[in-house]
């Protein structure tokens, strides 16, 4: 058999059995399917272990971020193998590419680069036991059914358990792969099934999984204080004053570097306590050099773009016929709007942190981190080390939504470590998180459409200003930019000119969840529902319209999102299922209450969001009741997880709609706590979040990221229904929002 997709089968020293299972390599930045590389070996992407006595374990490659993916994706595997889930251990991996292949968490997509993949290493283990069994009885394999991790012979009521066919397995060949036959979907015992979170019983008693929970004998505390201004350098500092203080076993100047995503310029102090650290830290007295970064603020950068909206952007990004001869066409409206919103923080629950150990020339690492790799490599090249003599543990992280992408805090850890014969745990406080948060870029947009006598768009518009250009971030560009060819209604309008300026700043910027798309659908989204009412048309039958009647849109060749072309049958599908379960046309809202629709792709979901809400007179306003509708394909893996991601990333759009806002002036965060940070509380929730699912045959994708796109808009649209006041700037609590 070719390399490429066998099956490595090798005996424990117990006897036992494992597999690894080879594919090639599918997990760009961007998702998109890679070739292999020129030895034609593949990484291993998923192991089962399984003992004499019957244990069965299944390894999760992936680090949970609270997305659900050390659960979901071993229930794929424990499918195929067919084996009671309740009697499944699930491990989780370090970091290890020989092993299980590239191990990062980002963009939904864990699924979708997994799941056929790990339906077949489950089958195929399946297929190897079954074969021993056979050869044991000397009975035809087909004769033989699987259940609960054993294989039974119906015919003559004998059964042998998987532990007992581990060893007999393990000397057989790895079956072809287009021999091996997976389950019909209508068999499935796990998939489907609402499945609790493996870590859950942990995490209720507090055990210890989060990175921040790392204990090791004779471990040491460290705090990293930088420049409050992004790109500063300390110039000195009273380190000595702060050796002397009690707890304190070091303090010193770290040089760093210019790169925001690197390790940057700071002081460290290293104590016999988190709490020891902290309370040196504020004794700490150092005299910076700010840079020209300190020049720098939002407001200045806003009033820049104003000036500059009324000529042509730097940079085209699509130019569909001639827009400007389209809105002289007579008897067209022209609608105008500017959207605005702001730098926003990701404000994990559980603030930056990295333990690191020195010793004997290797670098060990304990980190909740989504890119091991790309923390990994950038060590090695600081530390001027092999990158095979750093090995990193995953542990549980208490929240990403993106900001763990960047290795920043795991190069700081590193730092300090090697300065000290000891585990050295770095701990960042909220300040340090939101202050040098790589933070969601804001930006705006300046939109100007037509629509002609029949209540079509015959013209669209979008001069757009970014931020970004802060120097280089593999493997992925900065959240926030670029526009894209295919940004929705690209393709759709045949006069469309989308303009983009990038500003050069000095600001540390990175994805957010759902990056670009969150904010992008709305501004789009909302900004479509203007046209509606601009028309004179019912807001859904408008969106259906511009949607169209076709299949699909292909992509653009060369954008970023065309990927796959834009499925506007599943969007039609999720959008009027969204309507149908509102009960869109059928209800009379008075004054102060209103429904809202909106729809987005993004990570290969299409959604939906459906939305009714109060606004109070006096402006204040309550999502009393969200519906939303997911295609996520043609599996809902662990529909309670699926449904968790679905409620969590609703009340997150609604927390950033509503609140969030960095406050940036003098190129550095003025508000780097919850006290001047609002985030949506209890009381803000709907009263009920609904979700259901449409399936399509498309392979599973995540649930995480793409529902969040369409929850804004869908909020805005509805505040606009009972009001008439329109939300063009965020956060909404900016916004005048009473009515009489």
């Amino acid at each position: 058999m070719d390399r490429r997709d066998f099956l490595r089968v090798s005996g424990l020293a117990a006897g036992g059995l494992l597999l690894g299972f080879y594919i090639r390599s599918s997990n760009d930045a961007r998702g998109a399917e890679t070739a292999p590389d020129s030895t034609g070996m593949f990484a291993p992407n998923a192991f089962i272990r399984i003992t004499p006595d019957g244990k069965v374990t299944i390894i999760s490659k992936q680090v949970e971020i609270g997305q659900g993916i050390k659960t979901a994706l071993p229930m794929v595997i424990a499918e195929e193998l067919d084996v009671d889930w309740s009697g499944v251990t699930v491990e989780q991996a370090q970091l290890d590419e020989s092993k299980y292949g590239t191990q990062w968490v980002a963009g939904s997509n864990s699924t979708p680069t997994n799941y056929e993949n790990f339906l077949r290493v489950g089958a195929t283990a399946r297929a190897m036991l079954v074969e021993a069994a056979a050869q044991t009885w000397g009975l035809p394999a087909g004769e033989l059914a699987t259940e609960k991790g054993a294989v039974h012979h119906r015919a003559s009521s004998r059964s042998l358990s998987y532990g007992q066919l581990v060893a007999k397995a393990a000397t057989l060949p790895v079956p072809a792969a287009n021999t091996v036959k997976l389950k019909d979907p209508k068999d499935y015992k796990i998939l489907g099934q609402r499945i609790s979170g493996v870590d859950n019983p942990k995490v209720v008693r507090g055990e210890g999984l989060f990175g921040i929970d790392v204990r090791l004998p004779g471990m040491l505390y460290a705090v990293f204080h930088k420049c409050p201004a992004w790109g500063g350098k300390p110039l000195e500092a009273n380190v000595d004053a702060i050796k002397a203080l009690p707890g304190v076993k070091d303090a010193f100047i770290v040089e760093g570097t210019s790169n925001l995503y690197g390790l940057r310029p700071g002081v460290a102090i290293i104590a016999d306590s988190t709490w020891s650290a902290f309370s040196a830290r504020k004794q700490l007295r150092v005299r910076w050099d700010e840079g020209k970064v300190a020049e720098t603020s939002w407001s200045g950068f806003v009033d820049q773009a104003r000036e500059l909206s009324t000529k042509p952007g730097e940079q085209v990004i699509r130019k569909d016929g001639d827009v400007e001869a389209a809105f002289k066409q007579p008897g067209v409206k022209l609608h105008e709007a500017e959207y605005v919103y702001p730098f926003a923080a990701h404000l994990c629950l559980e603030p930056m942190n990295c333990t690191a150990h020195w010793r004997d020339g290797t670098m060990e690492l304990w980190v909740p981190t989504q890119n091991p790799q790309w923390g990994r490599t950038a060590i090695a090249e600081l530390l001027k080390i092999p990158a095979d003599k750093i090995q990193v543990n995953l542990t549980r992280a208490g929240g990403a939504f993106g900001r763990r992408w960047i290795p920043d805090f795991m190069l700081e850890a590193a730092a300090i470590a090697h300065r000290v014969n000891a585990p050295v745990k770095l701990t960042w406080s909220r300040e340090d998180d939101m202050g040098h948060d790589m933070m969601r870029a804001g930006g705006l947009h300046f939109l100007k459409a037509a629509v002609d006598t029949n209540g079509k768009v015959t013209a669209w518009k979008n001069n757009y200003f970014g931020f970004g250009k802060v120097g280089p971030m593999p493997p992925a560009p900065p959240s926030g930019v670029p526009l894209d060819a295919d940004e929705f209604p690209g393709r759709w309008i045949p006069n469309y000119l989308a303009e983009q300026t990038i500003f050069d700043v000095g600001w540390p910027i990175g994805p957010w969840r759902a990056p670009r798309a969150h904010v992008f659908s709305w501004v789009f989204q909302s900004f479509i529902d203007e046209l509606a009412h601009a028309a004179g048309r019912d807001p859904l039958e408008f969106k259906l319209a511009l949607l169209g009647d076709k299949e699909a849109i292909p992509a653009t060749p060369g954008s970023f999102l065309g990927a796959a072309p834009f499925q506007t049958a599943r969007m039609r599908n999720v959008l009027k299922a969204a309507a149908e379960k509102i009960g869109w046309g059928k209800t009379s809202y008075p004054k102060g209450r209103g429904v809202g629709i909106a729809f987005s792709v993004a990570h290969r979901g299409y959604f939906a969001h459906a939305v009714e809400v109060t606004v109070s007179p006096d402006g204040q306003f309550k999502v009393d009741r969200d519906v939303c509708v997911g295609d996520i394909g043609r599996q809902i893996i662990n529909p309670s997880g699926a449904e968790n991601q679905i409620e969590g990333s609703f009340v997150d759009a609604l927390s950033m709609m509503k609140y969030q806002e960095l406050t940036i002036d003098r190129g550095r965060v003025t508000n780097t706590n919850l006290d001047e940070y609002p985030v949506a509380r209890m009381p803000d929730a709907p009263a009920k979040i609904e979700v259901h699912w449409i399936t399509s045959d498309n392979v599973p994708s995540g649930a995480g990221e793409p529902s969040l796109p369409p929850a804004a808009p869908a909020i805005c649209n509805a505040i606009f229904a009972a009001t008439g006041k329109r939300i063009r700037q965020l956060p909404a609590s900016r916004v005048d929002l009473r009515w009489s």
